[in-house]
């Protein structure tokens, strides 16, 4: 059995999480309290120039191929909707790898938990975005 890819929904997805970042960190949302929570100043962010947004959109394509690729399998094997069987891939993936790992890696490093939370509640929003996306598209 061969693995179908949708690959204009990859992209799409991946331009999702673009999208979905600009929303949540602009300040009136959630930045403001993000780069209090995690000790920035606009000064940090800007003197990294382009280079996390260069890696956001890699890192974010990747998870995109990812979760199609397992989307696809999940389909195969539950034979939901492939909208439905999106859905509850992205929310499975996001807990067990996504948020697990977050929670894991913030606690040793002592982070507050409510940066904790904003981040993982991000990268839930993010997750879903995708996997509606993937889902709604098809392959």
């Amino acid at each position: 059995m061969g693995v179908e890819i949708n690959y204009l929904a990859v992209v799409l997805a991946t331009l999702s999480t673009m999208v979905v970042g600009s929303i949540w960190y602009t300040p009136k949302v959630f930045g403001d309290a993000w780069m209090k929570l995690a000790g920035l100043k606009k000064s940090d962010l800007e003197k990294n120039g382009m280079m996390p947004i260069v890696i956001t959109v890699f890192v974010s394509l990747l998870t995109a191929y990812v979760l199609a690729h397992v989307a696809f399998l999940s389909n195969q094997y539950f034979k939901h909707s492939f909208l439905q069987d999106s859905l509850s891939t992205a929310f499975w993936v996001w807990l067990g790898f996504n948020a697990a790992r977050v929670i894991t890696h913030d606690s040793f490093e002592g982070r507050r938990k409510k940066l904790t939370l904003l981040t993982i509640s991000h990268e839930l929003v993010t997750f879903m975005v995708m996997g509606l996306i993937i889902g709604a598209m098809g392959v």
